[in-house]
């Protein structure tokens, strides 16, 4: 693909988000590709509040305040690191964060940026750990008005 502006990688540091990394950092063209980095937060965190265990509004609010900067924390170092990985190769980069549903999030930005091609991650083989929060393939497959690339996992 030698016209290949802009590829949006949805990346959030899983090893599937590893693996879309590696297949975006392949295709892109040095000084031609830039890659738009998505990083979404899904919309599950959204009032995590601990209600089951917290009795009052203000150990609520000081725990929502702490999942907050976790995630928060967790953004920028996925953010750098994949910032640093793209600078090693020359290649530009823009990262982005939303919050919300994540295959929403990715339509509204590959429409937005008006990229070339798309790199996502494999799910989540089973058995391994970590928050499940799915993206919605057929959402993508009607939504997306570009070509999609799913890395593939490693055969074990």
């Amino acid at each position: 693909m030698k016209n290949l502006k802009s590829i949006l990688l949805a990346h959030h540091g899983t090893a599937g988000a590893l693996l879309a990394e590696s297949l975006a950092m392949e295709m892109a063209i040095p000084g031609q590709t830039e890659i738009v980095h998505l990083i979404v937060v899904p919309d599950l965190w959204e009032g995590m509040q601990g209600d089951d265990w917290l009795n009052n509004a203000s150990t609520r609010d000081t725990f929502g305040d702490y999942v907050e900067g976790i995630l928060e924390a967790d953004v920028k170092k996925q953010i750098k690191a994949v910032e640093a990985r793209t600078k090693e190769r020359g290649i530009t980069y823009k990262p982005i964060m939303r919050q919300g549903d994540p295959a929403e999030c990715l339509l509204e930005i590959a429409a937005q940026e008006n990229v070339s091609m798309v790199v996502i991650g494999p799910p989540r083989a089973k058995g391994v750990t970590g928050v499940r929060s799915r993206m919605d393939m057929e959402k993508l497959a009607r939504g997306l008005y570009v070509p999609m690339l799913m890395a593939a996992r490693a055969k074990v």
